[in-house]
């Protein structure tokens, strides 16, 4: 009965972000942005240069490891999708505005919600100051995964405590051997 109230709140909340798509042309064009990870590569770059102009040998080693992880938390987050093998809603509900297409994987989790948690979490550790910028971005990315039609909110939800908890597992892992080599 609990499952079934979940999942029907769960389409609404979907349904009510979803129905938004469509009516501003403006508003899917961020949401699709947001969506791409493409539109994160010239950001991104400008970000990188300046981390490492800033501190270089610093930043070398943590995008290092910035990237081992979104690498490992996308490739688990891959089979936790195989197995539970959730169809996503433009799959499974009628009226869907899917304003980037349906995509071809399953729907739980998010993977951009999974990897967007998990380098937050993991750079929110080491520099909190981006807190301001990198959190609202983190929501950002996660709405615009509902309402381009290609997940649940659920699966956000689910993506960001998957990403977050393992990034926090990772850092408190490298803080641990940082620890014992001193």
């Amino acid at each position: 009965m609990r499952q079934a109230i979940f999942m029907e709140w769960d389409n609404q909340l979907f349904l009510l972000i979803n129905g938004l798509a469509g009516r501003w042309p403006w508003l899917d064009g961020v949401m699709k942005a947001l969506s791409d990870p493409g539109s994160y590569f010239v950001p991104g770059f400008v970000i990188f240069g300046y981390w490492l102009w800033k501190y270089r040998r610093q930043a070398i080693i943590q995008a290092a490891l910035l990237s081992l992880l979104v690498v490992g938390v996308d490739l688990i987050g891959a089979q936790i999708k195989k197995g539970i093998a959730r169809p996503r809603p433009c799959r499974a509900l009628e009226n869907v505005e899917a304003i980037m297409g349906c995509g071809e994987a399953f729907s739980f989790p998010s993977n951009h919600a999974v990897n967007s948690a998990a380098g937050t979490i993991f750079l929110q550790s080491f520099y909190p100051r981006i807190t301001w910028i990198a959190s609202p971005l983190v929501i950002l990315i996660g709405v615009s995964r509902v309402y381009t039609g290609a997940h649940y909110a659920s699966d956000v939800g689910g993506g960001w405590l998957l990403g977050a908890g393992m990034a926090w597992a990772f850092v408190a892992l490298l803080r641990r051997i940082r620890k014992q080599n001193e």
